[in-house]
């Protein structure tokens, strides 16, 4: 258990990035978030909004208990309040954090967008933050505690994104596109503020630290102007191309139907 939770250091040496122990690890976690979405998704999605929110209260209250376990362990372990700045929910993947919940409590309009919101982006979290985990998974061996609980957490995500779509709880009004956009906006301008501050890299803004973003920071040789730009640019793009799919699936559907 020692060796698990990392006191000390953690003796065995990572397996490593794309390593089949990692590739295994992550297709296990993504395989039942994919099926366990399906399944509750489909036998929801005749129910209640009432019904359906339930299990999004539950993802909500799961995925921030475990993360809130996280940085408090971290904490002891480190002694440090640097485990407390650098671990903010300030990464894409952490916006999942506060959005589940809002998307799982809130009414109204606040509700359509949060759950928009996660919908879009809890899938391509949970894909960057399991197999694209370069930064982890290269440092850390694959059943480790800071490994496991990353991988969980962004299966949660992934999972929420999933079960909204199945569930038919996404409304993807065009209204609301602007709400998503702010949201993410706003969350890159304090990510890119903290980053300043505490010399860190929330949102991949300042480099790709082994991830995919690493492509893009090479396309502009790491200038400090371009690359968060065409970050965040590459958000966006992907906001407006989900929306497009989306739509396209939508009136594909009403053709059928």
């Amino acid at each position: 258990m020692k060796e698990f939770f990392g006191f000390g250091g953690y003796t065995r040496e990572a397996e490593g990035f794309l390593s089949w122990q990692h590739l295994l690890f992550v297709g296990s976690l993504l395989t039942a978030m994919v099926l366990i979405a399906i399944v509750l998704g489909k036998q929801n999605r005749l129910k209640s909004n009432e019904e359906k929110n339930k299990v999004l209260i539950w993802v909500a209250i799961l995925i921030d208990s475990i993360e809130i376990f996280k940085i408090v362990l971290l904490y002891i372990r480190s002694q440090s309040t640097e485990s407390i700045l650098y671990n903010l929910p300030l990464f894409l993947c952490s916006i999942q954090l506060i959005a589940i919940p809002i998307a799982a409590f809130s009414k109204g309009r606040i509700k359509e967008a949060a759950l928009d919101f996660v919908c879009i982006f809890g899938i391509l979290g949970a894909i960057f933050g399991t197999i694209g985990a370069g930064q982890n998974y290269s440092v850390y061996p694959v059943l480790s505690f800071d490994n496991v609980v990353s991988g969980i957490t962004h299966s949660l995500s992934g999972f929420a994104s999933l079960y909204i779509l199945f569930a038919k709880m996404a409304s993807m009004k065009k209204k609301n596109i602007f709400i998503t956009f702010s949201i993410l906006i706003g969350f890159c301008i304090a990510a890119y503020v903290a980053n300043v501050i505490i010399d860190y890299n929330y949102m991949f803004l300042m480099a790709g630290d082994g991830t995919p973003y690493d492509i893009v920071y090479n396309l502009v040789n790491g200038n400090k102007i371009l690359y968060p730009a065409f970050v965040v640019g590459l958000f966006l793009v992907y906001i407006v191309a989900f929306y497009s799919v989306f739509y396209l699936f939508a009136k594909k559907n009403k053709k059928l139907g």
